[in-house]
């Protein structure tokens, strides 16, 4: 029975979640071969002030265009 956390920043959309735990258990059953109707995933939303990337919120550097690598939403 596996179980699948992923924590991103708020932002994404009930589509966008919804294909992540979709496209999660499909690996998870190809590539592991387990079963879909007992695999797991959650997925846990942070606010940006409380996630941090170098010492600073993602907030900040958000604020200050200092994101190039980081998805904006």
């Amino acid at each position: 029975m596996p179980y699948v956390q992923v924590k991103i920043t708020k932002g994404a959309t009930n589509e966008q979640k919804a294909q992540l735990i979709e496209g999660i258990t499909d690996l998870l059953v190809s590539i592991l071969d387990k079963n879909p109707a007992t695999t797991q995933v959650m997925i846990d939303e942070v606010v940006t002030e409380n996630w941090g990337i170098a010492g600073r919120s993602v907030k900040n550097l958000r604020a200050e265009g200092k994101t190039a690598n980081i998805s904006q939403k």
